[in-house]
C-alpha cells in the first residue's frame, strides 16, 4: 500500500468539545477502481500543532473514537491542556485513523485556538 503526504487544517477550534475535527473518508467515482478494498482511506498522523492567537491562555482537549464522541477512555493528546498566550504546542507520534475513527475535540475558548497536522494518507483496507 502506498502513501502520500497529507496535511489537515488549520481549523479554528470551537468550544464544543464533541466537534469532529478529522476523519478519513471514502473514494467514490470512476469505473471499477473504487470498490472494496480500494474504497477506504486511512491516515497516519505524525504531527499535530495547536496555535493560540490570543493574548490569554486557552485550553485544548482531544479524543479518538466515534463521531462526536468524547467518552471516558478515549482521551488523546491533551485534556484541558493550557496553550500559552500567543504560543503553540506540538504532539509527535504515529496516530492511525481508520475510516470509523474520528479525531474529536475543541477549546475552552471559542476560536482562540487553531489546529493543524501532518501525516500520510493511504488508499485501501
Amino acid at each position: 500500500m502506498q502513501s502520500k503526504p497529507f496535511r489537515f487544517g488549520p481549523v479554528a477550534l470551537t468550544n464544543t468539545l464533541t466537534t469532529n475535527i478529522l476523519n478519513p473518508g471514502t473514494t467514490t467515482g470512476g469505473v471499477n477502481c473504487t470498490a472494496a478494498p480500494n474504497d477506504k482511506l486511512s491516515l497516519i498522523i505524525t504531527h499535530i500543532r495547536v496555535v493560540n492567537k490570543t493574548g490569554s491562555a486557552a485550553t485544548v482537549s482531544l479524543w479518538v473514537g466515534g463521531t462526536g464522541g468524547n467518552v471516558a477512555g478515549t482521551e488523546f493528546g491533551w485534556q484541558a491542556k493550557s496553550v500559552p498566550a500567543n504560543d503553540s504546542i506540538d504532539w509527535y507520534g504515529r496516530l492511525n485513523l481508520a475510516q470509523a475513527d474520528f479525531l474529536v475535540g475543541g477549546a475552552g475558548t471559542a476560536t482562540a485556538l487553531s489546529i493543524e497536522g501532518e501525516g500520510e494518507i493511504f488508499v485501501g483496507a
